[in-house]
């Protein structure tokens, strides 16, 4: 970013600043002081809007239709992944205004500067490619029903606009969040209450027990620690000065209100009858009055824009930090356009079976992002007491290693996914002889890197 100009009292002035219709040029380099602006309050809205669409529904429908769990269980399971998720959310929005720079950035000082290239770049696979092609298969689907126009433009429609929102940059991003919001609830709330009318509370459930509670409550804490490796992404423009306690309530409020909600009103969807035939999205709106099936779907085309201006702007800023050198025209806002692209191409080659593609992609995105979260979380907890100076100048410090972050996480992977993993297309040796443990791959990723970090992180200090 190039420097801001000094005003009339000699002190610099912002060239960005809380400009809304302006491109931002920040890319993974730390904010300028001069740049910070707003307040944690608005970590509410941005962090409740992108989850109050229809991908967030099907969380609770696959809970009681996939996964054979009642009302009741689906709730239960709800609640308890995502307020995980929604904890460690808010800890880690913490360290946007403290360094000023994106999440992935922050990755390098638990697995150096080389090393936070891979979780870099599956951050980047997951958000702008994987995320972004679910929530854009939602709302084309959703324009479909309510347009009768065909997935496939009714998909082109829709990622033009999500690309757009994400190419102009944070601080348009945040706006589109805030003026998203109301709308969103209100009409998600409307039919949350004719849907609780109709639906049949005390059914549902095919036997799932233990092990469909456990493969809910991955998927919870999936879609809600997804959003993990974004966290700082949003808060890093605020000042140093923010609230910390704020800072860390209001983005866990906003994500956990928002899919606990959200989430059981799915779960009690499912509890109907839906038309035969129907896609996904005609389904949770088959049982509504036709004035407000008609919001509902508009609802979801805009919660799946909120979303996805989100996910393909971190997507972007992810492959920024890998710290290369690229050329000065491949910049956070043509990176966007890359990400979408890419995005687009996926969600184009799902269209066909959106519902058992969504089902998997939300268990795989635990089964990294937990190994993940665990060598992280324990890194906060070691340098609790090292001078923010110190930390501050090893993220830009190309020669900073940290190998046994790198080592832990792929442990808790390859520990993981082939003894725990429960997918259609592959099941794992505990699962496959023990099926009532569901899928505990995530909670076995993180507590395996985890304790493998605290351990090689002591023997073998990064430097």
């Amino acid at each position: 970013m190039t420097t801001a100009p000094a005003d009339s009292a000699g002190t610099l002035a912002p060239a960005y600043g809380d400009k809304v219709i302006a491109v931002e040029a920040t890319g993974s380099e730390p904010v300028p002081e001069a740049e910070r602006h707003g307040g944690p309050l608005q970590l509410v809205w941005t962090w409740a809007s992108p989850n109050i669409e229809f991908a967030t529904v099907f969380i609770g429908v696959i809970a009681v239709l996939f996964f054979g769990l009642s009302f009741w269980q689906a709730t239960a399971a709800i609640v308890l992944g995502t307020a995980l998720g929604a904890i460690t959310q808010g800890v880690l929005s913490l360290d946007g205004p403290r360094f000023g720079v994106p999440q992935m950035v922050i990755g390098r000082l638990s697995f150096g500067h080389r090393g936070n290239i891979l979780p870099a770049a599956a951050n980047g696979l997951v958000a702008g490619v994987g995320w972004f092609a679910v929530n854009s298969v939602s709302a084309a689907f959703a324009l479909n029903t309510l347009t009768g126009l065909r997935p496939l433009p009714s998909l082109l429609l829709v990622v033009a606009a999500e690309i757009l929102i994400g190419f102009i940059g944070h601080n348009f991003v945040h706006a589109f969040e805030r003026y998203a919001f109301p709308a969103l609830a209100v009409i998600f709330l409307l039919a949350g209450v004719w849907t609780f009318k109709d639906a049949d509370l005390g059914g549902g459930g095919t036997g799932g027990g233990i092990g469909g509670f456990l493969l809910a409550f991955s998927a919870a804490w999936g879609y809600a620690a997804g959003w993990n490796p974004y966290a700082s992404d949003y808060s890093r423009y605020l000042p140093r000065t923010a609230n910390k306690l704020r800072t860390v309530l209001y983005p866990a409020l906003g994500l956990f209100l928002s899919v606990t909600v959200v989430a059981v009103i799915g779960a009690a969807s499912a509890t109907l009858v839906a038309p035969k035939d129907a896609t996904p999205t005609a389904a949770f709106t088959g049982h509504l009055p036709g004035w407000l099936g008609d919001l509902v779907l508009i609802a979801i085309i805009l919660g799946a824009v909120s979303a996805n201006a989100l996910n393909v702007y971190s997507g972007a800023i992810s492959i920024a930090s890998f710290g290369l050198d690229l050329p000065a025209w491949l910049s956070r806002s043509v990176l966007v356009v890359v990400s979408g692209v890419a995005g687009t191409a996926a969600a184009w080659a799902s269209l066909s079976d959106a519902g058992a593609a969504y089902e998997a992609f939300l268990l795989v995105i635990a089964y990294w992002v937990a190994p993940w979260l665990g060598v992280v979380l324990v890194e906060r907890w070691l340098r609790a007491r090292v001078p923010q100076e110190q930390s501050a100048a090893r993220l830009t410090d190309r020669s900073f290693t940290n190998r046994p972050g790198l080592a832990a996480l792929l442990t808790g992977v390859a520990v993981s996914v082939p003894l725990f993993s429960n997918q259609e297309d592959y099941v794992g040796y505990v699962p496959e002889h023990w099926p009532s443990f569901g899928d505990i791959t995530p909670v076995v990723g993180f507590a395996v890197s985890a304790v493998l970090y605290a351990a090689l992180r002591r023997r073998f200090p990064a430097r």
